[in-house]
């Protein structure tokens, strides 16, 4: 397909979307209020049920089987000294993955989570058969010299994440968390947010592991700089990750969009994939219906990404990995919101007499 075939084939994909079954979610609220605890002590696994009744249309679920979509590839602009890690670090951790061998890896294989790795972009030779290879080239262009890719391989890495999701799906995977591996991606994802966002770079830029002062303020000068002449248009997603993204964050737009459209929930990690969450819902609104946080990523623009999304983060544990690490966790806390929902007693069932909660109807009972 052709740049235009490929515009015209992700819209037809977006229209596909529909939104959570708002009627649903009332019978869950309520259902939710017949169980046998005070209404609304459960706190957030009970606003995490009654999401996930919005997205499948029923109120009982389960979530048994469960994946990490990683999005792999390298970055034009980590020749700038961006970062202390060094570009081979993407190859290895991707191979390493599938070993379940890094830390998100590591976390996955402990839950009986399935690590799916996509390469779009590593950019030294590897020889790993578990790797999906869809590569668009050795990494991205330097944005500190040229857009970071063309249009048409925007396009094409987000199709490419929408296909992984719809493959996840139709290989029993109930849902799914958005993680990546791709050395200097802090950078793309602070110049995407920037440029969708109109926020001064110095505000969103973050020092990362062990940058030096020199690196930090030449780090904030080269996102400001490339939006300042590239000119990313914020009311088009798709230029702005051409001109200042990467092709992870591209291909992780995709698999936020390509879980809506399963209609099954989709787990966000830290800095670079609630960018990339952001930049789907930018494209797709309806996006944002389907999304759940994890942690709160000690990377500077995180909250601020996660604002524009109206979400706040379940935990701090004062990670910084990325990889889809707090992927991980959050989904088995989400799986744990289905399961208090499928297997605790209502009030009648567990033979409580609730009348002694008539006086709180419609109220909040607890102070916080």
């Amino acid at each position: 397909m052709d740049e235009q075939s490929k515009q015209v084939r992700l819209n037809e994909l977006i229209s596909q979307i529909r939104p959570l079954h708002e009627a649903v979610m009332k019978e869950a609220e309520a259902y939710q209020v017949s169980l046998a605890k005070p209404p609304g002590s459960l706190g957030k696994l009970e606003a995490m049920s009654i999401q996930m009744a919005g997205i499948t249309g029923q109120i009982h679920n389960e979530i048994n089987k469960k994946a990490i979509l990683v999005f792999a590839s390298d970055n034009g602009v980590q020749t700038e000294g961006v970062s202390i890690t060094p570009r081979s670090v993407t190859m290895q951790q991707a191979v390493n993955m599938t070993y379940y061998k890094t830390g998100m890896a590591a976390l996955a294989q402990h839950f009986g989570q399935e690590v799916i790795v996509v390469d779009l972009g590593i950019y030294d030779p590897y020889n790993c058969a578990a790797i999906h290879k869809r590569s668009l080239g050795r990494g991205t262009k330097n944005i500190v010299k040229e857009a970071a890719m063309t249009r048409e391989q925007a396009l094409t890495a987000i199709l490419t994440g929408i296909e992984t999701t719809k493959m996840a799906v139709e290989a029993g995977y109930q849902a799914v968390g958005v993680g990546e591996i791709g050395i200097a991606n802090t950078t793309t994802s602070a110049a995407v947010f920037c440029a969708l966002t109109d926020t001064p770079s110095r505000e969103v830029v973050g020092r990362g592991a062990g940058l030096s002062d020199e690196g930090f303020a030449r780090k904030i000068a080269i996102v400001a700089d490339a939006i300042r002449r590239l000119e990313p248009d914020p009311s088009d997603v798709v230029d702005v990750l051409s001109k200042v993204g990467g092709f992870d964050i591209c291909g992780m737009v995709g698999a936020f969009i390509g879980a809506a459209i399963e209609r099954i929930p989709v787990v966000i990690d830290g800095f670079i994939s609630v960018v990339a969450a952001l930049a789907a819902v930018r494209l797709a609104p309806m996006v944002n219906g389907y999304l759940f946080p994890s942690h709160q990523s000690t990377e500077k623009g995180y909250l601020l990404a996660a604002a524009e999304l109206g979400l706040s983060p379940w935990l701090n544990l004062n990670m910084r990995l990325g990889e889809g690490s707090g992927c991980t966790i959050a989904l088995e806390i989400l799986a744990s919101s289905c399961a208090v929902t499928n297997n605790m007693a209502t009030m009648a069932e567990g033979l409580i007499d609730d009348s002694y909660l008539d006086p709180y109807k419609g109220k909040e009972i607890f102070d916080s």
